[in-house]
């Protein structure tokens, strides 16, 4: 039996409720309350070379971004911090190590928020009162950003023994500076490669703050492991509240950290499902080439951003079940493949034309919801 989960009167069910949050303005968007938790990347780009800058964000926003991050390690760096925070659809957040000046030439160049590194910016500390009167007086946010690797030094000796202990420590030290000058307009990271450690630090910060936390596993590595240990962790976070950003961090293109990014918050009903393939893993049982046949449809149906389910499937077993469940569907078996269309059978095609009539279907279903306006998106 289908169930219309997709209708806009039905709410998908989450794991657990958001955690209560501070709300905090990120230019044209919001992180934290009841603001939609966000996905963000950062530009691999000199951020000197404006253009190349620009077409980056671009290219980040046509995925779904929501905020740009744009590293300003030179003064070049905070010299096109203006043009880019003028001509980008995304909100910029720029990067801020070492030099506590590029901390207000990022504020007056008007970027949406300012990411400091407390463990390695001089004397950061005795410019919190300047720096949180400049992000007022421009409506700029903080992300006080702590990392394992660049630790304050004054914590290396707690961080040999207690590793999440000393990340939250470092925050919560800077995070009570700027409250003592009356700044309450940030979010807190406190990033590490492991995953284990990450989430007992952000489990513990979120028992002693409000703040919004931005999550992030550092250092993750290149794309399969870091979307492992991306996924392990914020799911492990999310499901129990906690979360109000994330970025992928990925030795791989931007984009790829956002498709990542926003797959995670799909699967776990955080954000509206779009276009998803269920296939089956494949066995003995199989009478087609699964892998290729998933392979050939993906591929073939990879601009699509519509909100419906494909099932491909390679037996009788499940695959009559699965497809019928879906929006459009292919239970495969003898050379030939059974097309579903929402829980009917439509047509029966010989294996040649399995790919070509999905392909076909599915460009037909998601011109319709885009016509209509309000999908009726099947799910199991």
């Amino acid at each position: 039996m289908s169930i219309n989960l997709g209708n806009p009167s039905a709410k998908p069910m989450t794991l657990a409720t958001r955690r209560p949050t501070r709300k905090i303005k990120v230019g044209t968007t919001y992180i934290g309350g009841d603001a939609p938790i966000s996905v963000q990347s950062m530009t691999t780009t000199l951020t000197a070379d404006i253009n190349a800058t620009l077409q980056q964000i671009a290219e980040l926003t046509a995925a779904g971004c929501d905020i740009v991050r744009v590293a300003v390690p030179s003064q070049d760096d905070a010299n096109a911090l203006r043009a880019i925070a003028a001509k980008s659809k995304l909100p910029v957040v720029a990067d801020i190590h070492f030099q506590p000046r590029y901390v207000f030439a990022a504020i007056e160049a008007g970027c949406a928020k300012v990411r400091v590194n407390p463990g390695n910016i001089k004397a950061f500390d005795d410019k919190i009162a300047d720096i949180a009167k400049a992000a007022s007086e421009h409506g700029t946010s903080i992300r006080i950003g702590v990392n394992a690797g660049s630790l304050d030094k004054r914590l290396r000796s707690n961080y040999e023994v207690d590793p999440a202990g000393a990340l939250v420590q470092s925050a919560l030290n800077e995070a009570r500076l700027f409250e003592e000058v009356g700044f309450f307009d940030f979010a807190i990271s406190v990033k590490h490669h492991d995953p284990v450690i990450m989430v007992d630090a952000y489990r513990r910060l979120s028992q002693v703050c409000d703040y919004p936390l931005h999550l992030g596993v550092t250092e993750a590595g290149p794309a399969f492991q870091g979307t492992i240990k991306s996924a392990t962790a914020f799911g492990a976070l999310l499901a129990e509240g906690i979360g109000d950003t994330i970025r992928v961090s990925l030795s791989a293109p931007p984009v790829e950290e956002v498709k990542v990014g926003i797959k995670i918050l799909e699967s776990l009903n955080l954000r509206p499902r779009q276009f998803e393939i269920v296939s089956c893993p494949s066995c003995g049982r199989a009478q087609v080439d699964v892998y290729k046949l998933a392979n050939e449809v993906t591929e073939g149906l990879k601009d699509i951003t519509a909100p419906i389910r494909v099932a491909v499937m390679g037996c009788v077993v499940n695959g009559p079940g699965e497809a019928r469940e879906a929006d459009l569907g292919v239970a495969s078996g003898n050379g030939r493949g059974q097309i579903f269309v929402r829980g009917e059978v439509i047509a029966t095609v010989p294996e040649d034309q399995i790919v070509p009539t999905l392909i076909a279907e599915a460009n037909r279903i998601a011109a319709e919801i885009t016509k209509s306006g309000s999908p009726e998106v099947l799910v199991s």
